[in-house]
C-alpha cells in the first residue's frame, strides 16, 4: 500500500466512522483488512483500498466493520453493572415514580453483551419493576455485529468471558456448542445499526447512556461533539457511563461527577446536565 494510498484510507476512515488511525497503525490495518482482501479473491491490501477509492458501496462497508474494534463480554469490568443496580436504578425508580418509564442506551454494543447484561439485571430487579415500562435501545456502527446481537447466540468462549454460572443456567439455553439466550432477554433489547457522526437525535431521551470503550478512538474535536449531541439526548439527571480509560477532560462535555459513589471518577464541568461516570 503506498503513502498515498494509506493517506487516503485513513480520510475515508475518518470521514465515515470516526477511526483516526495515524502511521503508527499500519500493522493493525494489514492485520485487519489483509484477511478480508484475500476473502474478496484480492491479491494485497492496496487492492481492496483501490474498490474503496473507486466508490464500491460494499467494500467500503466491509473495511469499515472490519476496522471497527469489538472487543466486548459479558459485566465488562464490573463496576459499571454495581453502579447500575446499587446507585442508577434505585435514585430513577424515586425520581420516575410518576412516570414508571425508564429509558437505556447502550450505544457501541457490539455483539450485545452489555445490553444484554443490563437486561439480567433488570430481570433480577423485576419485582421493584412491577408497572413499569423499562426499555434498552443498543446500537453499533456494525451491521454485521448488529446481526449477531440481535440473534443472541454465543459461542462458548463468549459465555465463560464474564457470566456468572447463575445467569447462564437462568437465561441460555445450549444448541450444540453455542449458548441462546432467552427470547424474553432479547425481547427486552432494541437493536439497531447505527453511526454515532451522524444525527441520532431519533432516538429520543434517556436515562442512562453507557458509551463505553469507543470513544478512546475517536479525535478530541469528534470525542467533544459526539458527547454534546448525547447529551442532548439525556434526562438532566440522567446518567452517562464511560470506560475505565476514558476521560472527558478538554471536551467541554456539559456532564458532572456522581457526588455519592466512589467508582465515578469525572472532574468537575462547567455545568450539569446530567452525570457521567467512568468506570
Amino acid at each position: 500500500m503506498t503513502p498515498t494510498q494509506y493517506a487516503y484510507l485513513a480520510q475515508f476512515l475518518k470521514e465515515r466512522s470516526g477511526i483516526a488511525i495515524g502511521e503508527d497503525k499500519r500493522y493493525l490495518v494489514e492485520a485487519r483488512l489483509g484477511p478480508l482482501a484475500r476473502r474478496l479473491g484480492l491479491a494485497a491490501v492496496a487492492d481492496l483500498v483501490g474498490r474503496v477509492s473507486a466508490g464500491d458501496l460494499e467494500s467500503q462497508r466491509l473495511v469499515i466493520e472490519a476496522m471497527t474494534t469489538n472487543e466486548t463480554f459479558f459485566f465488562r469490568d464490573g463496576g459499571p453493572f454495581a453502579a447500575f443496580t446499587d446507585v442508577m436504578l434505585p435514585e430513577l425508580l424515586v425520581r420516575r415514580a410518576t412516570e414508571r418509564r425508564i429509558r437505556i442506551w447502550s450505544a457501541a454494543c457490539s455483539s450485545g453483551q452489555e445490553a444484554y447484561s443490563l437486561a439480567m439485571l433488570l430481570e433480577d430487579c423485576a419485582p421493584r419493576l412491577a408497572g413499569w415500562t423499562v426499555e434498552i435501545v443498543a446500537t453499533d456502527l456494525s451491521s454485521e455485529v448488529v446481526e449477531r446481537a440481535r440473534a443472541g447466540l454465543f459461542s462458548q468462549f463468549e459465555v465463560q468471558r464474564g457470566l456468572p454460572i447463575r445467569q447462564l443456567l437462568k437465561h441460555f439455553t445450549q444448541e450444540g456448542d453455542r449458548w441462546r439466550i432467552s427470547a424474553a432477554l432479547r425481547a427486552r433489547v432494541q437493536f439497531r445499526t447505527l453511526n454515532l457522526l451522524r444525527d441520532f437525535s431519533a432516538l429520543g431521551r434517556f436515562d442512562i447512556v453507557f458509551c463505553r470503550n469507543v470513544l478512546i478512538y475517536f479525535e478530541e474535536a469528534t470525542k467533544s461533539d459526539i458527547l454534546a449531541r448525547i447529551a442532548r439526548q439525556m434526562a438532566p439527571d440522567g446518567y452517562l457511563v464511560l470506560g475505565a480509560a476514558e476521560s472527558l477532560v478538554g471536551t467541554g462535555a456539559p456532564f458532572g461527577p456522581h457526588a455519592q459513589h466512589r467508582l465515578l471518577n469525572v472532574p468537575a464541568p462547567r455545568s450539569t446536565a446530567a452525570i457521567a461516570a467512568a468506570i
